[in-house]
Order: structure tokens, then sequence, then C-alpha cells
């Protein structure tokens, strides 16, 4: 069975969350996000947060290992799952994701990389003044599709890097919205298959880098009212070979969870 809530519902709760407007082709907040905030935040709005986007891990991939993501629950507070669109693959799921519009709207209905020129969650942050930071593979979707915007683009090859300069921008406290996108699990699932140990190990590495933030944020914004998501795309299948693939209108790559941390701020 598909998940109820649309992947397009996410951008405008985010953009309620922090009490801006909704990217003008948003569909509708997601009314389980946006009860979850004005109950975490007695009614305020976030100040900062930090989404880290993993690639492909399928919603039955968390529950089918859920031991393995037993860390990242334990800094979690709520789950929402959400279908994804269709063709299940990143640049048109990431672009839903964070313009809350169709593929059919915001213009990516392929695997192509152009850039988005709909109104976005960026460009809605940018005009409410925030200051907005994406770090991530130079070649990946996240890194192309939201170019030529006024905000902060760092640009690294490995995971590493991608992972000590969102450290770095934490300690900082300069900017209100990161995103983190991480294609190490798709990466290694594609060559060897969703439940390979090369590509389990990967998703237990997300895991660790999904706690290692919302343990900075906790340390590190306490003057904030923070919100961090550990939120995936789509998700992912096996085809033949062992090898691992996405795409296609079915419940493996369309049905995936986040889980939503929130941390109100310290008086």
């Amino acid at each position: 069975m598909l998940n109820e809530n649309s992947i397009d519902t996410l951008c405008a709760a985010l953009a309620y969350a922090m009490g801006i407007e909704a990217p003008k082709c948003a569909a509708p907040a997601n009314e389980i996000l946006t009860a979850f905030v004005d109950e975490k935040f007695g009614g305020e709005k976030a100040d900062r947060i930090l989404m880290y986007n993993p690639d492909a891990i399928a919603q039955w991939i968390y529950e089918k290992y859920a031991p393995m993501f037993l860390r990242a629950q334990e800094w979690m507070d709520i789950e929402v799952p959400f279908r994804t669109v269709m063709p299940s693959v990143t640049p048109v799921c990431f672009g839903t994701m964070y313009t809350g519009a169709q593929p059919e709207v915001h213009g990516i209905r392929a695997y192509e990389k152009p850039v988005i020129t709909i109104d976005t969650i960026f460009d809605a942050l940018i005009r409410a003044g925030k200051k907005v930071a994406v770090i991530a593979d130079p070649q990946s979707s996240i890194a192309n599709i939201f170019l030529e915007r006024d905000m902060d683009y760092f640009f690294f090859r490995t995971c590493e890097e991608i992972n000590a300069k969102a450290a770095e921008l934490i300690m900082e406290d300069k900017h209100d919205f990161i995103v983190v996108y991480n294609k190490n699990y798709d990466s290694y699932m594609h060559k060897y298959g969703p439940e390979s140990v090369y590509s389990l190990g990967e998703a237990r590495m997300n895991v660790a880098s999904y706690t290692t933030f919302c343990n900075m944020v906790e340390r590190h914004w306490k003057g904030h009212n923070t919100l961090v998501g550990f939120a995936m795309d789509h998700g992912c299948h096996e085809i033949d070979g062992g090898c691992g693939s996405h795409g296609l209108d079915m419940e493996e790559d369309l049905n995936i969870v986040h889980l939503y941390k929130a941390y109100p701020r310290e008086a």
C-alpha cells in the first residue's frame, strides 16, 4: 500500500516551521509536521532547520533493518511516512521536496539536472532574509537543480568532506537553513543491491551522520528553536544480477519515512 502523504506537502510545512510564506506553487503543508512544530515550540517558530538528505533509503529498508536505525530513532521525536513522486529518481524527487510542486510543475520529469526556475523553499527563505547553505557532491542533483540563487554552496566529492563542512557550519551558527546531502547508500545500492553488506554499511554511516548532527545541534544551537530532519528522497528495489535500482511506480521505490527532531530554545 502506498503512503497517503505526498512528499509535495513537505515544502510548505518547512516554510510554516520557520514562519515564512510557502513557495508559490507548493502544495498545502503536511498537517502532521505542522502540528508537531506547534506542539514542540509552544506556538513559536523554528529559527534554524537542518535537513540531512540521505539518498535512496527506502521505508522497507528502514523497517526490515530496524535495529540498524535504532540510534537515529533515539534522536527523533516523530516519524512521518511520505509517498514520493514519479518517476522516483533523485532530481525529480528533490525538485518536488523543495518546491512543493509536482514534477509537471517544477519541470524535471526524468533523470536530468536543469536549474529549477519556479519558486523554491530556498527562494522563500532568501526573501525572508534567511541565510541558506547547501552542502553536497558537485555532480549531485541538489548541487545542480537549485543553483543560481543568493545562498551559500559548498561542494565536495566525499561524504567525509561534506559532513566536516556541515559540522563546521553548525559550530559557526550563522546559517538559518542547512541542507546536507550524502549519496553513498544510493551509489552502493546501485552497484551491489539494496541489502548488500556494503550498502547497509553505508546506511549505517548515514545514521551516524544524522545522530552526530543532532548531537552538535543540541550543544551548539541552544539559543534557537531548531528542527532537524533525516529526510530521504525515494526508495529502491533489487534488480537482476543482484544490483539495485529505483524509478518505478511501486511501493519499494515510492514509500519513504522521514525522522524529525525538535530542539526548543533553552531559556
